[in-house]
């Protein structure tokens, strides 16, 4: 330790506890407590981010890790016009391009970029670009020649468009030929030596490289990556043979990474550039093809892929996953929803309050049509598994939960007893309180008769609104505050809906989706107000935890469809994707009182037994036991 101070200057410290910060990079102390010699070390790793709004492959990507793009794309079945924003936590909904498309080649950064030449099937090559704003695209200067899966990088005033797949006579063929962008127009400049496409680059207008790609008629790759100094293309070394088919990279010239690819088959393998030659870096945990990446990293310490292509894999052919790549003192866990423990019995449209490791569930339809419509059943979670607690008096669905209220305190009022669209007569305006074991009927009942309700609040503090009312009219505005004895009508909605979900306190709550239109309106204690819609029109109960300034809300669909467990969080401003859901589902209970880094969805549409837990991202440092071994 004596030769370790006289080099670096510092003595190893003695310390009890591992330090917690990234200037602990390099050095080396003694933990008392372990009885061992620790550092810090800087690792390269992968990690899961959130999902795309969208499945797409083949898209245009450009910008950097935190302020990435991927414009147009393909599903499963047609081009695609969307474009969505990556903002370094999560993926929103940008302006749509004018044209769908799929095979373009994007470049530059998000508030400068381009989506340039693609397809759009059967058979059409296009010669259009389209620069973006970072909110809106307009027409730039047409392409010398159309180009399908080009070869692009580069900047809005200084771009590269190079080889790609053409429908000029004599018919379908590659194409060697460049274009060089000045912000304005195209002009024809030297060629490649190899005439190829939908294969990867990256880099700028005089330091730029392309890597494989496909080429002789369609059918047949190529291993060859080509270097451009802006005037001259020479070679630089040969693409790993199960990357020939790559379509991302990110970085430079001299410092990239190609990310993932095809062989055949589907690859994770992701390999670092130096300008001459490939060494194996850190694999993704997604094999796929036809991905996005972020494409104008300054090195390759940092970098974003997303989407793609793998029939082979959970939720393919196309896909959503993102990954971000960090070269960083810390280790990056990423936000995801886990498995929690099963219901006892399936159940749809059943409420929740409490938090991750004290939630309760209670009401809800048990079964389909003509069997058991609905349950007095109440249910707690411990974080682990559900138990029986006591039952509600009226067994019914729909109703508004106190949501911001624990295991020991919740409200529940209004509702219906009937499937489907309920009479008159099926409709409760109850109000019920539970103590943690036992719930009681209060003599308060709601001004307004209603089910498919929000709730927010605590049980002696709940905000109601929106809902059914009679059959076949318009659902209602209606709002109301309960104080711990008497509901009172306070100013409505901007929006009709029932179905809503909620969350927040009496004064400061969220609704959020609803049928039949959606969005999100904000209760401030007096007034409702018209916030950002959420990226996916949800109705039908999504399962919405937090608070007003800090909400997840995961699953609900469109009508009676659900999605595919898509989810979002919200900051007060903006929604953003977050992790998805493993069961896609409609109705569902959820417990969240106040953090939507820790929040649960339970049950849903299906009548599934399904509990997942959803925990936020964290980071920690990447600390080694020094050996002597």
């Amino acid at each position: 330790m004596t030769d370790y101070k006289n080099i670096f200057g510092k003595p190893v410290k003695f310390l009890t506890t591992d330090p917690d910060n990234e200037q602990a990079e390099g050095q080396i102390w003694y933990n008392s407590t372990a009885d061992a010699f620790k550092s810090v070390v800087v690792g390269k790793a992968w990690s899961s981010a959130a999902n795309m709004i969208e499945k797409s492959r083949l898209m245009a990507g450009f910008g950097i890790q935190t302020a990435a793009v991927s414009a147009g794309g393909a599903d499963d079945t047609a081009s695609l016009a969307t474009t969505q924003e990556y903002n370094g936590t999560g993926w929103s909904l940008g302006g749509n391009l004018p044209e769908a498309r799929f095979n373009a080649g994007g470049l530059g950064v998000e508030t400068a970029g381009m989506s340039v030449g693609g397809g759009d099937p059967p058979g059409a090559r296009s010669v259009k670009t389209f620069e973006y704003n970072g909110s809106s695209w307009t027409a730039g200067g047409n392409l010398t020649e159309e180009r399908e899966g080009p070869f692009s990088f580069g900047t809005e005033t200084a771009g590269v468009a190079a080889g790609g797949e053409s429908l000029l006579p004599p018919g379908v063929s590659q194409v060697a030929t460049v274009d060089e962008y000045n912000g304005t127009s195209w002009t024809a400049v030297n060629s490649m030596s190899n005439a190829r496409y939908l294969g990867a680059a990256c880099g700028t207008e005089t330091a730029g490289v392309v890597f494989g790609g496909e080429t002789s008629g369609g059918g047949g790759y190529i291993t060859a990556t080509e270097k451009y100094d802006g005037t001259i293309w020479t070679a630089g070394g040969n693409v790993p043979s199960s990357q020939q088919y790559a379509q991302a990279a990110s970085g430079q010239q001299t410092n990239a990474l190609l990310i993932n690819g095809w062989g055949p088959p589907y690859t994770t393998t992701v390999s670092e550039y130096d300008g001459s030659t490939f060494t194996t870096g850190q694999s993704t945990a997604i094999p796929r093809s036809q991905l996005g990446a972020s494409k104008q990293q300054a090195n390759t310490t940092n970098a974003l892929a997303y989407g793609g292509l793998n029939p082979g894999v959970s939720g393919g052919p196309r896909l959503s996953y993102t990954e971000e790549y960090l070269v960083s003192a810390n280790v990056i866990t990423g936000a995801a929803w886990s498995s929690g423990g099963n219901l006892p019995a399936g159940r749809s449209s059943l409420k929740g309050a409490g938090t991750q490791t004290a939630g309760i569930g209670f009401g809800g339809y048990t079964g389909p049509p003509g069997s058991i419509p609905s349950t007095v059943v109440t249910l707690k979670y411990d974080g682990s598994s559900w138990t029986t607690s006591g039952n509600l008096n009226t067994a019914r669905v729909d109703g508004g939960p106190s949501s911001d209220g624990s295991q020991t305190a919740v409200l529940y009022f209004g509702g219906k007893t009937a499937f489907s669209t309920p009479t008159d007569a099926e409709k409760t305006n109850a109000t019920e309180s539970f103590d943690g074991s036992t719930w009681s009927t209060l003599p308060a009942t709601m001004n307004t008769t209603r089910h498919g309700i929000g709730g927010a609040g605590t049980q002696t503090a709940a905000l109601a609104f929106g809902g059914g009312v009679s059959p076949g009219a318009t659902p209602t505005t209606a709002t109301e505050s309960y104080d711990g004895s008497t509901w009172t009508s306070v100013n409505s909605m901007n929006t009709s809906r029932r179905y809503i979900s909620g969350c927040g306190t009496q004064t400061l709550a969220l609704a959020a989706s609803g049928f039949p239109g959606g969005g999100v309106e904000e209760w401030d204690g007096s007034t409702w107000t018209i916030s950002n819609n959420s990226n996916l029109n949800r109705q039908n109960y999504g399962a919405l935890c937090g608070v007003q300034t800090s909400a997840l809300l995961g699953g609900g669909g469109s009508g009676g469809t659900p999605f595919d467990g898509a989810t979002e969080k919200y900051d007060g401003t903006s929604w953003v994707s977050a992790p998805n859901m493993a069961v896609g589902r409609l109705y569902i209970g959820a417990a969240s009182a106040s953090a939507s880094n820790a929040s649960m969805g339970f049950g849903g549409s299906g009548y599934t037994t399904s509990t997942e837990e959803f925990t936020g991202e964290t980071s920690a440092l990447n600390i080694k036991t020094i050996t002597t071994s």
